[in-house]
């Protein structure tokens, strides 16, 4: 069975976000960071999973880990998975600047070189906290 990670559902309006991310080291960082960001964090490692998290549930953004070139094949079928049940779903990868310019799929690319910062605030600008 896959790692997966649910933040306490809370009774305010926090945004809810579907974190996709197969490195187990970087995961449990970037759903700390998004949640003291203001987020409620849904998180796995498989891709197969988020698939059954997504249908379990409502997210303002799926934010989907692409790991080098390698991992843009299994990313946009995920992202194609995801837009054709549902179009209006806001979806972003996560990558580096050679990813970015070799996929179409998502509706926003955050690119984040381990900067936790600039990974908040990208995320935030995607989909901004509720007041």
């Amino acid at each position: 069975m896959a790692d997966k990670t649910t933040t306490e559902t809370s009774t305010d309006n926090k945004r809810a976000i579907l974190h996709i991310c197969t490195r187990e080291t970087i995961r449990p960082l970037r759903d700390r960071v998004l949640t003291l960001s203001g987020f409620h964090v849904d998180s796995t490692l498989s891709h197969t999973e988020a698939l059954s998290m997504f249908w379990g549930g409502h997210y303002d953004l799926v934010l989907i880990d692409v790991e080098g070139e390698t991992g843009i094949p299994q990313a946009e079928h995920l992202c194609s998975e995801i837009k054709t049940a549902q179009h209006q779903q806001l979806v972003a990868f996560v990558c580096n600047w050679r990813v970015a310019i070799m996929t179409d799929c998502p509706d926003e690319i955050l690119r984040t070189e381990f900067d936790p910062a600039a990974f908040a605030q990208g995320v935030r600008e995607i989909v901004p906290p509720v007041a």
